[in-house]
């Protein structure tokens, strides 16, 4: 497994392309569906193994990556924040400064060598076996690993000489995320205690409903509800899209169920390549309450030629679709 840790590491590190994605999406750059399944992966954890399988196979005694006199580098504790998103947002990418409460390195608080583990983080022990003399590290409880110990603590500070302070980060949001996605702001996470390094803020990404627009993808739908004269005679409707309204163009005799498609109008691709659609779905309304004269018109158009429906092909014809819309 660690073998298997290193060898994604390494291959992340290699392609510039897949470390940038890396670095802001984490996992999720590299998952299908631009979801987020779970913590972010350390590189300095990934890389600390190279040490672990080194150290133990060789007794500590390979070159740089002995496990006896190596300084664990220690990372500070992730913080996740949950930042909801208009589809208006998510379409045109926005900064959104959030409050967080972090906890920080404290002035006044001094660090030193861990006297137990002499700053290496580990503690090697030996032991005669009948196989001989085995050596054996473990993390250095005294120090957590981190090979550093509290020297002289602030006031109003933890146990690890650290204290909460409410810090408003500035968050990019790039277009076109998706609902559950995570991204990664680094460093902006918990402090760790002495020469760590801060710990990274995750952001969860909840798209907020929008009330004319509904999402699949980088397409968008709209549903667009016509008269009966409308889909007769043909009109100019203004709809809503992410970027504004729009108005555009009904032909005359137009069938309920048409699509009609705007190119562009939709989501930007997360990676950069292009832009979704907006499909328009025409639903033609029938009036359900008539006068006396307006039903003996419509009687006497009913053996006219040109209410008669003519289908091509499997299309369905105008009392078809309407009867579809009210089962």
């Amino acid at each position: 497994e660690k073998f298997k840790a290193a060898a994604e590491a390494y291959e992340v590190l290699s392609d510039p392309d897949k470390k940038a994605k890396y670095d802001q999406f984490g996992h999720a750059a590299f998952e299908g569906g631009g979801g987020f399944g779970g913590g972010s992966m350390n590189m300095d954890d990934i890389f600390s193994q190279f040490g672990d399988i080194f150290g133990s196979a060789f007794g500590g005694g390979f070159g740089g990556f002995g496990g006896g006199g190596r300084q664990r580098v220690v990372k500070g504790s992730n913080l996740r924040i949950r930042v909801k998103l208009t589809l208006e947002e998510i379409a045109n990418g926005v900064e959104k400064k959030i409050k967080v409460k972090r906890k920080i390195k404290a002035p006044g608080t001094t660090y030193k060598t861990c006297v137990t583990c002499n700053g290496s983080g580990q503690v090697t022990r030996v032991t005669n076996t009948i196989l001989g003399r085995m050596q054996t590290s473990a993390t250095c409880t005294t120090c957590s690993g981190t090979g550093q110990q509290i020297d002289q603590r602030a006031p109003g500070t933890d146990a690890q000489g650290l204290k909460l302070e409410e810090e408003t980060v500035a968050i990019k949001i790039p277009a076109g995320v998706q609902d559950g996605m995570q991204l990664k702001v680094s460093g902006k996470g918990n402090d760790a205690p002495g020469n760590g390094i801060s710990g990274d803020l995750l952001v969860a990404i909840s798209e907020l409903d929008h009330n004319k627009l509904k999402r699949e993808g980088d397409n968008l739908h709209y549903e667009l509800y016509i008269s009966f004269s409308d889909a007769v005679l043909g009109a100019s409707k203004e709809i809503e899209t992410v970027s504004g309204k729009v108005r555009i163009k009904l032909e005359e005799g137009i069938q309920s169920g048409k699509i009609l498609r705007l190119k562009g109008k939709g989501i930007p691709s997360l990676n950069g390549y292009g832009k979704g659609d907006l499909l328009v779905h025409v639903n033609v309304w029938t009036p359900q309450t008539l006068n006396r004269e307006q039903k003996e018109f419509f009687k006497s158009m009913r053996e006219d030629e040109h209410f008669e429906p003519k289908l091509e092909g499997n299309e369905k014809s105008f009392f078809d679709k309407v009867k579809d819309m009210f089962s």
